[in-house]
């Protein structure tokens, strides 16, 4: 190259990309002014402390939904911007920006950068906030969103330092704060310290997640750049915290020992003395997080070892066609059939070879009663068939949700696009009795879809054919359409289904459906479109 400054330009337009990203999802926005922020620095503001909430929750490994977003939002605003917000009004703000200014509608977001070295431009994907499915309560499904590595380094892109050195500055700052006695900034430093030791728990795990997923999808690189983080900080932290900690505890007794002796410390003293217990609590908590990135870490290796064996042994597995190997060679020689027990032998396990336990010949005899024998097998019966029958209302529950999109679709299909309301104009009873079996279901679905916004179907058949997931018979949405679609319609084939509301405030009525307890209601809900391509 030309000119040496230019190489890995691309890593500074990352960092760059991010923030031109997230601002041409805002500010080019006018949904700001309808909820009042008319000024571009007041949705800055709001939008970076949205990802601020977001960061704490993902670090406390707190769930973080959004009505808890919504909450904080309303808060926020009656105590700093005080815009004239309905709780409603800051609902659909928080929707608008995680949904539209965060995750872009669903579409993932990338930025050009140049690569002088190669001479072309490259892709940089840009990802802020994920979601997660969790239950509250263990029954109520919600979506709880975290912060993405990307997200991470947006919000702690303030020095320009590669992330295994970010601790190390972080460390030296908080130790000249100490010498200083400017405990108030210490206190910031050492929660930092803390989250970049948590931000590094939590990556650990997604590497053991994306290893027990698919070894061979993770590579070398970063499973060598996660172990040289995890030593650096094993070895450069517990020593150095561990004599911070001591230091503490001395001031502090200093402190106490004069508040003693003396009766009265000065105002600073006793702020200095409650910043040096916050510290101090952060530092145990620090080396804490120290001790389970030790225990993680040998966990990783250990993990990502026996991965790697497993597929090498795989690979090693010798396999027959039993067509070609059996049937066809004992049609060719029939009487190769007498032989047939030294094939199959191998597959059945050797029987257990019995012994006699001579204690069992002197212990007292017990006469066991013919009613207690009754009981045990009426009530192991009784165990069993509750099992199968929770298992067929799970079942039947399921159907009913399969029924319920196939009939949406298969209106979908005829048109291309169709609106909720012309599909309700359409129904008769016993189509309205399979799109809404019960007042839950039929809300559930509309919900997921309404979040989903646009389902990518060859992307959901891809990951579902290289994934192997258990039988489950919860409802999910992309595994339910799935099953759908290959039984219902397997000569369709469509790229995508995208759900929208409509822009018209039209509100489409059903009435005479039941709940789940059988009581006749009616209910009202938002206009949508459905569209395939």
């Amino acid at each position: 190259m030309q000119y040496d400054f230019l190489r890995h330009f691309q890593m500074r337009m990352k960092k760059v990309g991010a923030y031109a990203v997230l601002f041409k999802n805002s500010l080019a926005k006018t949904t700001w002014k309808s909820y009042g922020y008319d000024e571009s620095y007041e949705q800055v503001n709001l939008m970076f402390s949205v990802l601020l909430y977001i960061m704490e929750c993902s670090l406390k490994e707190e769930v973080c939904t959004m009505d808890d977003i919504a909450n904080f939002i309303d808060q926020l605003n009656m105590q700093a911007y005080q815009k004239s917000l309905s709780y409603e009004q800051a609902k659909e703000l928080a929707i608008f920006i995680v949904d539209v200014a965060l995750c872009n509608e669903g579409r993932p977001m990338y930025f050009e950068s140049y690569n002088y070295e190669e001479s072309q431009y490259e892709s940089i994907y840009i990802s802020f906030v994920g979601n997660k499915v969790v239950y509250i309560d263990q029954e109520l499904k919600r979506t709880s969103y975290y912060l993405t590595d990307e997200g991470y380094e947006l919000m702690l892109s303030t020095l320009e330092v590669d992330s295994h050195l970010q601790l190390t500055i972080q460390e030296m700052i908080f130790k000249l704060h100490l010498e200083k006695a400017t405990y108030d900034k210490a206190v910031d430093d050492v929660k930092n310290i803390f989250n970049l030791l948590r931000i590094q728990f939590q990556k650990i795990e997604g590497a053991m997640r994306k290893i027990r997923q698919n070894a061979l999808l993770y590579s070398v690189d970063d499973y060598k750049e996660v172990v040289e983080q995890n030593l650096s900080i094993i070895e450069e932290t517990k020593e150095k915290f561990l004599g911070y900690r001591e230091n503490i505890k001395r001031r502090m007794q200093e402190l106490e020992e004069k508040d003693i002796t003396i009766q009265k410390l000065a105002e600073d003293e006793r702020e200095n003395l409650g910043h040096l217990k916050t510290i101090e609590s952060y530092l145990n908590q620090a080396l804490d997080e120290h001790q389970r990135i030790l225990n993680l870490h040998f966990d990783l290796k250990s993990l990502y070892t026996k991965e790697l064996e497993g597929l090498t042994q795989m690979g090693m597995i010798q396999r027959f066609n039993l067509r070609t190997e059996l049937y066809e060679e004992v049609l060719k020689q029939p009487h190769t059939l007498d032989f047939m027990d030294y094939f199959l032998r191998p597959l059945f396990m050797k029987p257990l070879e019995k012994t006699y336990n001579l204690n069992k010949s002197i212990e007292l005899q017990r006469p066991i009663s013919k009613k207690k024998k009754e009981e045990e097998f009426f009530t192991t019966i009784e165990e069993e068939s509750m099992e199968t029958f929770i298992l067929e209302q799970k079942q039947q529950r399921l159907q009913r949700y399969r029924d319920s999109l196939t009939l949406l679709l298969s209106f979908v299909f005829k048109t291309g696009s169709i609106e909720l309301n012309e599909i309700q104009r359409q129904l008769n009873d016993a189509q309205l009795q399979q799109l809404i079996p019960t007042v839950e279901i039929f809300k559930e679905i509309m919900i997921e879809l309404l979040q989903a916004k646009e389902l990518d179907i060859q992307r959901l058949k891809q990951e579902r054919s290289e994934n192997i997931s258990e039988q489950t018979f919860e409802f999910q949405l992309s595994t339910c359409l799935l099953d759908v679609l290959e039984a219902q319609f397997p000569l369709k084939r469509i790229e995508t289904l995208t759900v929208t509301r409509t822009e018209t405030k039209k509100v489409v009525t059903f009435e005479h459906v039941q709940d789940e307890e059988g009581r006749k209601k009616t209910i009202k809900c938002s206009n949508i479109k459905l569209e395939v391509k």
